[in-house]
């Protein structure tokens, strides 16, 4: 029976799988304050975003599709050391900053929403996420 790969890649991707998830709860919760204060109805979102839903609203929405954009290449990089069983030290350590980087991006977008912070902590954060598929395809050639 082959070796198991160790499962440690696997935890940033939870990680990051979570900050998704909790962005997603947000955007329900913004909408729902939304109606109760008779800033939106439902029919404002029956074909997408609407100009009347209020700005948190469609900036938590915001965020979550900026969670399920570039993090996809992340997910199937981890998942690719995983099976291949490249996921060593050097890779563990770029997932774990990919992640601390994507945390920093939504925690600016979600809260005093900097534009230059923004840009810095997702431009970082895609350097970190290249350097990390650059280090994963050295690793997979030298096999």
């Amino acid at each position: 029976m082959p070796e198991r790969p160790p499962l440690d890649i696997l935890f940033p991707v939870a990680a990051l799988a979570a900050l998704t998830f909790c962005v997603l709860l947000l955007i329900p919760f913004q909408r729902v304050r939304a109606a109760a204060r008779g800033q939106v109805r439902a029919s404002d979102s029956a074909l997408g975003e609407s100009e009347r839903v209020p700005p948190d609203a469609r900036l938590a929405n915001r965020s979550l599709m900026n969670l399920l954009e570039m993090p996809v290449l992340f997910y199937v990089g981890c998942i690719t050391a995983y099976v291949t069983h490249s996921a060593g030290a050097f890779l563990l350590a770029v997932a774990w900053l990919y992640v601390a980087l994507r945390v920093a991006h939504s925690a600016v977008h979600l809260s005093y929403n900097n534009v230059y912070h923004r840009l810095a902590a997702y431009a970082a954060s895609n350097v970190v996420l290249l350097v990390f598929w650059i280090a994963l395809f050295r690793m997979l050639l030298v096999r």
